[in-house]
C-alpha cells in the first residue's frame, strides 16, 4: 500500500470552533473528508480563545523560541470536537487572546496588529513544513494554505529554499490583507520580494499576492470563479498575475456537510422528509408560515433568503422585485444581517406586507434550517459568488434556487432543471427569473421533477477531496 500524503491545512477559522464565513465551513469539513480517503490531513489554527476552549486532549507539543519578532510560542496539539482530525494550535496570548473575533475588536474594527497576528500563523506554517520541522514525528509532504492569513507561509518557504510543494487556495478574492510597505522587512521578508513579481500590491504588502505569487499552486472553490478572476472586474487588481499562472490555477467546487443538511434526519424541523416521501415538506412549510406569522397559505408560492444583507449579495435586487412577487401571490422570508441601509429595507418590506413577509435580522441556525426546508423557491442573486452554499442546501432540501449565473452558484443549479439562473446584472434579470419560476410552480408534475432532481445532486465533500488528493498527488509525486 503507497504511504498517506501528510498534509498540514493552515487556516485562520474552522467549524466548529470559530467561524466568520464559508472558509470555516471548508476547513472543518474537508480535512475530515481527506482522511476518509486515506489522507493524513493535519489542522494548524490560532489559538483562540473558542479553540483553545473547544480542542479535545489538548497539550503541548512544541515550544518555539526561534520565531523573529515574537516571545516563545508554544504549539499545542489536540483534536477537533466533532471529526477528530488532528490539529495543532498557535498559542502566543498577546495576538489571538482578545474579547473580540478573530479578526476584528468588539467594536467591529479591524485589530491594528493583524499583520503580526497572521504572520505569525504563517511562520509557524512555513517552520512546520520545512525539511527541518520541529515536529520530529510527522512532516507534511505539502502545506495547504487558505485565504490571505496565510498567505506569507509560501513566500516564507520560498525564501528559504524549502522545496515543499504549496497550495493557496482563495475562498474570496476580496480580501487580500493590504498593510503598508514598511512592514516587509518586519514582518521577516527580504527587501526584494517587495515588487511587481512579489507581495507588492500598488504600493503595499498583500499577504494573499505573496501567495498566489509564491505558491505552486492556486485553486480556489469553483470552477467559474478561477475563469472570473483572470479578468476584470472579479480579479480585484489581480487579474494579470492570475491570468499568467492560468496553467497552475484551477477551481475545486466546496462541498456541504450532508450529514448536518439532511432533510430525513434534520433536528432543526418540525418534520422530516425525502425525495422518496415529500409529505413532511408541506408540513415544514405551513409551520414555516406560522412561526413568522405568514398567512396559512399552502399554495402560496414561498421564497426564502439566508444572506448576508449587503450589496455584494443583491439584496436591493430583491427589494426591488418583492413587491411585484407579493402581488402575484407569493411570500417572502429573509433572515440574515449586515448593512444597515439594507437590514432597514428588508424591515421595510415586511412593514408594507404583514402575513406575505417576514423579516429576522440576525443570524439563527435553527430557523436557517427550517427556511430551506419549509421554502419553495430560495433567491441567490449574488453580483459574484465565489461558491456559495445555500443554493446546495436548497437542492438537497427540495427548494428550487434562483440564482445568478456567475461563479459556484453558475457550475451547481442548471437551469430549468434543478432552479433558474439569469444572465442580466439586473433587477430586472432577477425578475425575468422569478417570472419562469412561478409559471413552473404553477405546473405541479414538472415543479416536482425538479424539486427531485435537486435532491439528487451529490454536493457531498467526499467529491471535492477526491479531487484535492489528487492536486497533492500531482504536486508531491
Amino acid at each position: 500500500m503507497a504511504r498517506s500524503l501528510k498534509i498540514l491545512f493552515a487556516t485562520s477559522e474552522a467549524r466548529p470552533l470559530v467561524k466568520t464565513g464559508g472558509l470555516a465551513d471548508v476547513s472543518g469539513a474537508l480535512p475530515a473528508a481527506l482522511r476518509e480517503i486515506g489522507v493524513d490531513c493535519r489542522l494548524l489554527l490560532p489559538g483562540y480563545h473558542p479553540v483553545l476552549a473547544g480542542v479535545k486532549n489538548l497539550e503541548t507539543a512544541l515550544n518555539l523560541t526561534n520565531l523573529p519578532g515574537f516571545g516563545p510560542v508554544r504549539l499545542l496539539q489536540g483534536e477537533m470536537p466533532d471529526s477528530g482530525v488532528p490539529v495543532y494550535v498557535v498559542d502566543y496570548p498577546f495576538h489571538f487572546q482578545r474579547p473580540g473575533g478573530p479578526y476584528q475588536d468588539v467594536n467591529g474594527a479591524d485589530y491594528p496588529d493583524n499583520a503580526w497576528r497572521f504572520a505569525l500563523l504563517s511562520r509557524v506554517a512555513a517552520l512546520l513544513t520545512c525539511p527541518l520541522s520541529p515536529l520530529m514525528d510527522w512532516r507534511p509532504d505539502l502545506l495547504h494554505c487558505h485565504d490571505w492569513q496565510t498567505g506569507l507561509a509560501p513566500a516564507y518557504l520560498h525564501f528559504v529554499g524549502c522545496g515543499t510543494p504549496t497550495v493557496m487556495t482563495i475562498h474570496n478574492l476580496a480580501y487580500q490583507g493590504i498593510f503598508p510597505p514598511e512592514l516587509v522587512s518586519q514582518l521577516g521578508l527580504p527587501l526584494e520580494s517587495f515588487a511587481v513579481e512579489g507581495v507588492e500590491y500598488y504600493g503595499n504588502l498583500s499577504f494573499l499576492k505573496a501567495g498566489v505569487y509564491y505558491a505552486d499552486w492556486i485553486s480556489t472553490v469553483s470552477p467559474t470563479y478561477a475563469m472570473e478572476i483572470q479578468h476584470a472586474p472579479l480579479g480585484m487588481g489581480m487579474q494579470g498575475l492570475l491570468a499568467s499562472r492560468t496553467n497552475t490555477l484551477s477551481g475545486i467546487l466546496n462541498g456541504i456537510d450532508t450529514a448536518d443538511w439532511n432533510p430525513p434526519a434534520d433536528l432543526h424541523l418540525p418534520c422530516e422528509y425525502s425525495a422518496r416521501s415529500m409529505g413532511g415538506k408541506k408540513h415544514c412549510k405551513r409551520s414555516l408560515q406560522e412561526d413568522l406569522n405568514l398567512e396559512d397559505n399552502p399554495q402560496a408560492p414561498l421564497f426564502g433568503m439566508i444572506s448576508r444583507l449587503t450589496h455584494q449579495k443583491g439584496v436591493d435586487w430583491v427589494l426591488q422585485v418583492a413587491d411585484g412577487i407579493v402581488d402575484q401571490g407569493g411570500q417572502l422570508v429573509f433572515l440574515g444581517q449586515g448593512e444597515a441601509t439594507v437590514e432597514q429595507g428588508v424591515r421595510d418590506l415586511a412593514g408594507r406586507h404583514p402575513g406575505k413577509v417576514a423579516a429576522v435580522v440576525g443570524y439563527d441556525e435553527g430557523l436557517s434550517h427550517r427556511i430551506e426546508a419549509g421554502s419553495d423557491l430560495f433567491l441567490m442573486p449574488s453580483r459574484f459568488e465565489p461558491c456559495g452554499l445555500n443554493q446546495m442546501y436548497s437542492q438537497r432540501y427540495g427548494t428550487v434556487p434562483i440564482v445568478h449565473g456567475v461563479g459556484g452558484l453558475k457550475d451547481t443549479v442548471e437551469d430549468e432543471v434543478t432552479g433558474f439562473v439569469f444572465g442580466e446584472p439586473s433587477a430586472h434579470g432577477l425578475w425575468t427569473a422569478v417570472e419562469r419560476a412561478l409559471a413552473a410552480f404553477a405546473d405541479k408534475p414538472h415543479w416536482r421533477r425538479m424539486m427531485l432532481a435537486g435532491m439528487t445532486q451529490d454536493f457531498s465533500w467526499e467529491v471535492s477531496a477526491k479531487e484535492y488528493a489528487a492536486l497533492y498527488r500531482k504536486l508531491v509525486g
